[in-house]
């Protein structure tokens, strides 16, 4: 065998090598991940990196703006104390003259919102039901990949960090748009699930009602090793959510998770219900079994406050895993086969405002 054919891989190898060191270097200076977050996951994953399940393609590019005829997708950004974020923001043609309901809608790892607004076909949607749609973006400088940043203590908090960011994006859309303050919403995938739990737990007085789609409770880590652990295998001890001077209870909760879920385990659903009913005091859940047009089976619990008034809505999919269930394959992490979450929790969202919170 000639030597030269022998170094040319050798060649390739180091420069992949060296191209390694130089990144992780600029992770260390950029402060992407914390110090303990430089390891990989024991199935050699990137930390809190969450990547898609075998059976979904790769995050497809989404088109920057709406189909022609439709509404707008507009850019907007916010700057605050914790730092600035971008958002897209769609208008849908039909928004009703006056105030409209708004849905604040957190996109899970290495998706942006155009991706995950293709992937939940929330903008369709709100086309035919008049209501806005925001999609905070959570960049690369904020988290290597692009996951918000649910295991950090100082993200999990009301006065800082990532929520007064997404409050902000909520209160800068409110501001500029005829938004009905009693019906302000946010659902969010897996880290943005996870978000959204936590934005039920520190901003009940801004939302009406959140949707948690394959996400965790509240305070589920408080860094990078517990955040795994919770990840593999639930929560072992649940805090209580916290109570907000002038604000009567938590908001309702509709929670979505695959009982096949390999990223996030099905137990974080169990824990997000078990965190929020603790908030209502006495509920009571009653289950029902149904399945998809195509076979998909499913469990769907309904809890009811004393008065009859539904406060948690909880969908357990057989058989699915770590994605976006009734999603449009056009986008990363979606399970077109469902039962329609988008749908569904759009239909829990407006039957809720900030008027009949319990």
């Amino acid at each position: 065998m000639d030597p030269s054919d022998m170094s040319q891989p050798t060649r390739r190898s180091a420069l992949r090598d060296a191209l390694t060191l130089l990144r992780r270097a600029l992770a260390k200076l950029r402060g992407l991940l914390p110090q303990d977050a430089r390891r990989t996951a024991p199935d050699g994953r990137p930390p809190v990196a969450e990547p898609p399940p075998a059976a979904a393609p790769a995050a497809v590019p989404a088109p920057a703006a709406a189909p022609a005829g439709q509404g707008r997708f507009l850019e907007g950004s916010v700057e605050a104390a914790a730092g600035r974020r971008d958002y897209k923001l769609y208008v849908p043609a039909n928004l009703p003259a006056g105030p409209c309901p708004l849905l604040v809608m957190l996109h899970g790892c290495t998706q942006s919102p155009d991706d995950f607004a293709a992937g939940t076909r929330m903008n369709a949607l709100a086309e035919e039901h008049g209501l806005l749609v925001v999609y905070p973006a959570q960049p690369e400088s904020a988290n290597g990949s692009r996951c918000w940043n649910w295991f950090s203590p100082a993200d999990q908090r009301r006065d800082g960090g990532e929520p007064a960011l997404v409050a902000a994006i909520t209160d800068r859309v409110m501001a500029e748009h005829r938004v009905d303050a009693a019906r302000v919403y946010v659902a969010g995938l897996s880290a943005g699930g996870a978000m959204a739990a936590i934005l039920g737990a520190t901003h009940p007085d801004r939302y009406a009602a959140l949707g948690v789609h394959s996400g965790l409770p509240w305070a589920a880590a408080s860094g990078v090793p517990s955040a795994f652990a919770a990840m593999r295998r639930g929560v072992s001890a649940l805090r209580p959510l916290p109570r907000l001077d002038g604000v009567r209870g938590a908001p309702p909760v509709i929670v979505f998770h695959g009982d096949a879920d390999k990223t996030v385990a099905a137990v974080n659903g169990e824990r997000v219900v078990e965190q929020y009913s603790a908030a209502y005091g006495d509920v009571t859940l009653v289950a029902e079994e149904g399945s998809t047009p195509d076979g998909r089976a499913w469990v769907r619990s309904v809890g009811r406050t004393q008065d009859g008034a539904v406060v948690l809505e909880q969908w357990v999919v057989k058989g699915g895993g770590h994605a976006w269930f009734g999603g449009n394959p056009a986008g990363s992490y979606t399970d077109p086969a469902g039962p329609d979450a988008s749908c569904e929790m759009l239909r829990f969202f407006l039957g809720h405002s900030r008027a009949n919170i319990h």
